[in-house]
């Protein structure tokens, strides 16, 4: 994978990159420690024969400083994603986002629909009306500390054996190392955080190209009959559900998810 920073709007953005083809670009979820390369390294390393994977660092998040002045939102992480694709030269490209992501991924579609060809919000935030849970106001409150990050892994995760001490070590030392920045996102009280995030039914409109929502049928954090409400709004959507998962798919059940993935940019 080529890893580097690319300067948007005067501000770095770290970003990974790998395969080759069409563009396909990775957003990120908001939990603390959570990176472009730590979400989705294993997407862009299975496919890439196919596609051409952009992973970048929200701002505020792993090596992606805030811009001055700036406390992220929206608005900021939509902004610097599309300006982003601008500055690596694609003119067109799909985009997966997971959670906060996918409300990035859905946003940035409707302000890009010339651009953007196909749209794949995973256990996504950004739902009109959506609550913020208390499982996702727990994962945002979780202290950068060995017993946090196990605490917040086992809120994402159904099973637990996929909360390992080498996870735990690893989430622990990225919680460790984002931990100033992520306070200054995320301070409480966090509803106001989750409603930055919704999704107002004119934007909802306004995307044009088809929407794959992935969810599992166990998660706790962005529970499915919160994200439901999108399928009301979106000109083009379709839901897939995977039992037995919580809020991150492409750990839980990968094979699924990449096949699914796989199927839709090629299909539709």
């Amino acid at each position: 994978m080529d890893d580097r920073t690319i300067v948007v709007d005067g501000s770095p953005v770290h970003v990974v990159q790998g395969g080759t083809g069409p563009a396909v670009l990775l957003l990120h979820g908001s939990g603390p420690g959570t990176t472009g390369s730590g979400a989705w390294a294993a997407a862009i390393e299975a496919l890439g024969a196919s596609w051409h994977l952009v992973a970048p660092d929200h701002a505020g998040f792993g090596r992606t400083p805030l811009p001055p002045g700036s406390r992220g939102g929206l608005r900021v992480w939509t902004e610097q994603a599309a300006r982003l694709m601008d500055a690596l030269g694609h003119r067109s490209f799909a985009v997966v986002g997971h959670s906060m992501g996918g409300a990035v991924a859905l946003a940035l579609a409707a302000m890009r629909p010339e651009q953007v060809t196909h749209v794949v919000p995973v256990s996504t935030m950004g739902a009109p009306g959506a609550p913020l849970s208390a499982e996702l106001d727990a994962v945002w409150a979780a202290p950068a500390t060995e017993d946090g990050a196990r605490d917040m892994l086992s809120r994402l995760l159904l099973d637990p054996s996929l909360v390992t001490e080498s996870a735990v070590a690893a989430r622990t030392a990225a919680m460790q190392a984002g931990q100033e920045a992520f306070e200054a996102i995320f301070p409480p009280p966090r509803a106001r955080w989750a409603e930055d995030l919704t999704l107002p039914n004119q934007m909802l409109a306004a995307v044009r190209a088809p929407v794959l929502l992935v969810h599992g049928a166990q998660d706790r954090v962005t529970p499915l009959p919160d994200s439901l409400p999108l399928l009301d709004h979106l000109a083009d959507g379709r839901l897939h559900v995977l039992g037995r998962c919580g809020h991150a798919p492409p750990v839980e059940h990968p094979r699924d998810f990449l096949r699914l993935l796989s199927d839709f940019l090629s299909h539709h």
